[in-house]
């Protein structure tokens, strides 16, 4: 490669690993200000030197929140490029809008409403994902304010009853769709309010003057399953006279949210529960490795531990978490396993963040065994001593495996806002970010395009297949 595409190919991997990684929120050594500060700088810089890949972007496992702004900045500056590939753009702003949570979508259009972007492609791309919402009734009352700035804002049509009741719901004595019926009644009945979705009967719950303790015993049965995993504390605090209990799915949790909710729990717990979260991480892990399980040999991981794992107030252990369940997706995608943590031994499930972060010798420990692949899931700051990590990784690839026999991968689960990207443990090793470990397998196939070892136009070719299979 000339030195133009490889700086390209290290500009859309540095976004990509951002866009993975970062919701613009604090993290263990940065604040939420320097990471939306960076997070802008890198969505503009790629808009404007390289749209197309920009745009590809969508079709990639990137978090939610930087999906939004993808979106947003697509459409604000639709007028710039040319017809056929704004055709493209707005096939792949719909099909991604499809895939986000419907609460990420209007708070989108609540910000083009703001920015007063109404242009007819917008409108066309607002009223063909309203039309493809399972349930509009639904939606009309869970996102009620939501929707109606947005059907104002795009002059979306919609069901008669729907459009009366954003708009003038007291008007009918009694509507024909059951939700909308049970919502009206809620405002003058107790009764009603348990049959309403959580979100929405909490407010009524408070108008009504309705104990928490009892609303979340009455409506229990009706909460999905993200928002069982973040009621568990809601719950105790609520039935401390009279408890409350508010059942997990663990069967059907993805696997690093099962992580997270794994480690919220006291650690006597965790033992009492072993065999059943194992059973449930170990389930969640093949889910999400599927027909590459076994298919990656020998494997080594070294996972990291420290008290930086710990992560921050808003991504509490969120860090430690992916580790834990990249424990679990690696011995579905081995044929044989090991794990190497920084601190923790025995028990996966009882690891707890504690102390610096002696990588180099526990890389040291996990080379030794000579795996065909070694994955190393760590923040990248390597500080017992510092720099010793980058020092065996260097003589390891250039003096003990010089052909490569061991390939070595790092996963980082943290964005580092100064260096507008995922902190690196060595230039020669491939590095991607990562946000949920279910992602790991698809990322680790991008991370050769961060070494230099692939050209800008296999970059290219890569994406344009992930855009036309997403597109599919």
């Amino acid at each position: 490669m000339d030195l133009a595409e490889r700086v390209a190919c290290e500009d859309v991997v540095m976004f990509v690993n951002a866009a993975v990684t970062s919701t613009g929120q604090r993290e263990f050594h940065a604040g939420a200000a320097q990471q939306r500060l960076s997070l802008a700088f890198l969505h503009e810089y790629v808009l404007v030197n390289y749209r197309e890949l920009y745009a590809a972007t969508l079709a990639l496992d990137v978090n939610d929140f930087n999906a939004g702004l993808v979106v947003l900045n697509l459409l604000r500056t639709a007028q710039e490029v040319p017809l056929p590939r704004r055709k493209l753009e707005g096939a792949l702003i719909a099909a991604r809008l499809r895939t986000l949570p419907p609460q990420r979508v209007y708070r989108i259009l609540r910000t083009l409403r703001a920015e007063g972007i109404n242009n007819r492609r917008t409108r066309a791309i607002v009223r063909d994902w309203v039309a493809g919402r399972p349930d509009i009734a639904f939606d009309a009352v869970k996102y009620r304010r939501h929707l109606a700035g947005a059907v104002r804002h795009t002059h979306v049509r919609l069901p008669d009853e729907v459009g009366t009741m954003l708009f003038d719901w007291r008007r009918p004595k009694r509507y024909a769709t059951p939700i909308l019926e049970t919502w009206r009644r809620a405002h003058y009945e107790q009764r009603a309010v348990f049959d309403l979705p959580y979100t929405v009967a909490e407010g009524f719950a408070a108008m009504h003057r309705i104990d928490r303790a009892r609303l979340l015993r009455q409506v229990g049965p009706q909460l999905t399953g993200l928002e069982r995993l973040r009621l568990q504390d809601t719950a105790t605090r609520a039935g401390r006279k009279a408890p409350v209990r508010v059942e997990v799915d663990l069967h059907r949790t993805p696997l690093t949210r099962l992580a997270v909710y794994v480690l919220s729990l006291p650690r006597p717990e965790r033992a009492r529960r072993r065999d059943e979260l194992t059973a449930a991480l170990r389930s969640a892990a093949r889910r999400a490795a599927g027909r590459r399980a076994g298919t990656w040999g020998t494997v080594v991981g070294v996972l990291d531990d420290s008290y930086s794992a710990a992560g921050s107030g808003v991504k509490r252990r969120r860090p430690l978490a992916v580790a834990l369940a990249m424990h679990y997706l690696l011995e579905a995608l081995a044929t044989r396993h090991h794990t190497v943590w920084l601190a923790h031994t025995g028990d996966p499930l009882l690891v707890h963040p504690i102390g610096a972060t002696p990588l180099g010798q526990r890389l040291l420990d996990g080379l030794r065994l000579r795996p065909d692949r070694l994955v190393v899931v760590s923040d990248g700051w390597d500080n017992a001593p510092p720099g010793q990590a980058a020092e065996v990784l260097r003589v390891w690839r250039e003096r003990l495996d010089p052909a490569g026999h061991t390939s070595i991968v790092h996963l980082n689960p943290v964005y580092d806002g100064e260096a507008f990207d995922v902190r690196r443990l060595a230039p020669t090793v491939a590095t991607v970010g990562v946000r949920d470990a279910e992602d790991a397998a698809a990322l680790v196939e991008l991370a050769r395009f961060s070494t230099g070892t692939a050209t800008f136009a296999q970059l290219r070719a890569y994406l344009d297949d992930l855009v036309e299979g997403f597109l599919r």
